[in-house]
C-alpha cells in the first residue's frame, strides 16, 4: 500500500515534472552546469542572438545624445573606439564562457567564489533587471506620447511580450533577432537616406552640436558607449557559452560590437545631424521612430508602431534572459520561473517612468559593473586559467572591485571629462593583478 504523499511534496513534484516537461519541449537552459558540446548552437543561432541585442532604438538614441553633445566628427570617433573596445571587453569574457559551457554565474563562482559570487551575480543581475524596466518603460513611453494612448496599458502589453518571448529561452532571442534586424536595417536605412537627402551629407559632416557647439568631452562620449551594454557584456557567457567553438564565439560577438552596436548609434546620429536638432530630444523627430511618425504617413505610423515593440522587445527580453538566469542559479530554481517573476517585478518599476532616468543609470553601470569583468579577465587568463570553484570568497577580488569603483566615482565627481568606465576597468586590473602577484593567488587558489 502506497504511503500517501504530502501535499507540500506533492505540488514541488506536479511543478518539477512540469518544468521538466516544458524544457523537454522548449530545450534545457543549463542554468546549473554547463552547456555539453551536443546541445551548442550553430554559429548563425548565436550571431542572431547577438546582433539582435544591440541594434536597437535605444542605440540610435544614444548616437543622437552623443552627436548633440559633440558634434558628427567628434562623436564618430567615440562611436568607433568606443565599440572597438567592447569587442575587446565583450570577446574576451565570451570565449571564457565558450570553452567551459558556463554561464556568468558559474564563472563569477569561480573568480569571487562559491558564496562571493553572489554579489558580483546578483547585481548585474538586478541591474539587468532596471535595464528591462528602463527599456520597457521606453517602449510605454514612445507610444503613449506618440500615440496619446495609456502608458501604464503600453508598458504592460510590452512587458507582457517580453516576458513572452524570454520564456521560450536562448531560442526566443534567435527569433526575435530574426525579426527585429531586418526591420531595423530596412527602417534605418530609409529614416538616414531621407533625412540625409533633405538636407544633404555636408549638413551631417559638418554638424558642431547642441546649439553650434560640443559640450561633451571624448572621455564622456566613450562612457556613455561603453556603458550602454557593458552590464549585458559582462554576463556575455550566459550566450556565448551556447556557441560551438572560439571562432564562433568571437564571430558572434563581432556581429554586436562594433557591428550591429555602431549602426544603431550612425542611425541616430546621422539623423540627429541632418535634420539640424538644436535641443536634446531623444523622443523627437532626431529619434527614428519620431521621424517615421513625424512624415504623417499612416501605413508609416503603423509600421513603427509595430518595430517598436518589436525591436524593444529584442533588447528586453536580452536583458530579462540574463536577470533570470543569474538569480535561478542564486537561488536554485529555473530560468522560465524567474523570467516570469521579474518579469513581472519590472513591468512594475517601469510604470513608475524610470526610463527617466536613462544618463544617471549609464553613469551608475560606468562605475559598477567595468571592475567586474576586469577581475574575471585578469584572473581567467592570467592569475589561475583553468581554476575551478574550490573557495567560499576570493577576498582580492571584492578588494579591486571596491578600489576601482572607488577610483570611477572620484573621476567621475573630480575630472568628469575622463572616462569613469576605462578608469574603473584599467584601475580595477592593476590593483587586481598587483594583490594576486603580492599574496601568490595562483598558488593559494587552485
Amino acid at each position: 500500500m502506497n504511503e500517501p504523499r504530502p501535499h507540500g511534496h506533492s505540488v514541488l513534484v506536479d511543478a518539477e515534472e512540469m518544468e521538466s516537461q516544458i524544457d523537454h519541449v522548449l530545450g534545457e537552459e543549463y542554468e546549473h552546469k554547463p552547456v555539453p558540446v551536443s546541445a551548442r548552437r550553430s554559429l548563425f543561432s548565436v550571431t542572431m542572438v547577438w546582433i539582435g541585442f544591440p541594434m536597437i532604438i535605444t542605440g540610435a538614441m544614444t548616437g543622437s545624445v552623443l552627436v548633440l553633445g559633440m558634434g558628427f566628427q567628434r562623436a564618430l570617433q567615440a562611436m568607433i573606439i568606443g565599440n572597438l573596445l567592447m569587442f575587446a571587453y565583450v570577446g574576451a569574457l565570451g570565449v571564457l564562457g565558450t570553452r567551459r559551457g558556463l554561464n556568468f554565474a558559474l564563472l563569477a563562482s569561480i573568480v569571487f567564489g562559491r558564496k562571493g559570487y553572489i554579489f558580483a551575480s546578483g547585481l548585474l543581475s538586478t541591474l539587468l533587471l532596471g535595464w528591462y524596466a528602463v527599456q520597457t518603460g521606453i517602449t510605454g513611453n514612445l507610444i503613449s506620447s506618440t500615440y496619446h494612448l495609456n502608458y501604464v496599458l503600453m508598458t504592460i502589453i510590452a512587458g507582457l511580450l517580453y516576458i513572452a518571448i524570454t520564456f521560450v529561452g536562448v531560442r526566443g532571442l534567435h527569433y526575435i533577432g530574426l525579426i527585429s534586424v531586418p526591420l531595423f536595417v530596412i527602417l534605418g536605412i530609409y529614416v538616414v537616406a531621407d533625412a540625409v537627402a533633405a538636407h544633404g551629407w555636408s549638413a551631417v559632416v559638418a554638424y558642431a552640436g547642441n546649439h553650434g557647439q560640443a559640450s561633451m568631452s571624448m572621455g564622456v562620449g566613450l562612457t556613455i558607449v561603453l556603458t550602454l551594454f557593458v552590464d549585458a557584456g559582462t554576463v556575455t557567457a550566459d550566450f556565448n557559452r551556447w556557441a560551438k567553438d572560439t571562432q564562433s564565439s568571437l564571430i558572434s560577438t563581432f556581429s554586436a560590437f562594433p557591428f550591429a552596436n555602431l549602426v544603431a548609434m550612425l542611425v541616430g546620429g546621422i539623423t540627429t545631424a541632418a535634420v539640424g536638432i538644436s535641443d536634446q530630444n531623444p523622443f523627437g523627430a532626431d529619434n527614428m521612430f519620431g521621424y517615421m511618425n513625424m512624415k504623417g504617413m499612416v501605413w508609416l505610423s503603423v509600421l513603427a508602431f509595430l518595430f517598436l515593440y518589436f525591436n524593444l522587445g529584442s533588447v528586453c527580453s536580452h536583458c530579462l534572459y540574463n536577470a533570470a538566469t543569474g538569480w535561478s542559479r542564486i537561488i536554485g530554481s529555473h530560468m522560465r520561473v524567474l523570467a516570469i517573476v521579474l518579469g513581472a517585478i519590472g513591468i512594475a518599476i517601469a510604470a513608475g517612468n524610470v526610463w527617466a532616468f536613462f544618463i544617471q543609470w549609464l553613469t551608475l553601470l560606468g562605475i559598477l559593473v567595468p571592475p567586474i569583468g576586469a577581475i574575471i579577465l585578469v584572473d581567467q587568463y592570467f592569475v589561475r586559467p583553468g581554476a575551478e570553484a574550490t573557495q567560499e570568497w576570493n577576498i582580492p577580488a571584492f578588494v579591486a572591485w571596491a578600489i576601482g569603483s572607488v577610483v570611477a566615482f572620484i573621476v567621475s565627481e573630480v575630472a568628469p571629462e575622463l572616462s569613469t568606465a576605462l578608469s574603473a576597468f584599467i584601475v580595477t586590473c592593476i590593483a587586481y593583478g598587483v594583490m594576486a602577484r603580492m599574496m601568490g593567488l595562483a598558488r593559494a587558489y587552485t
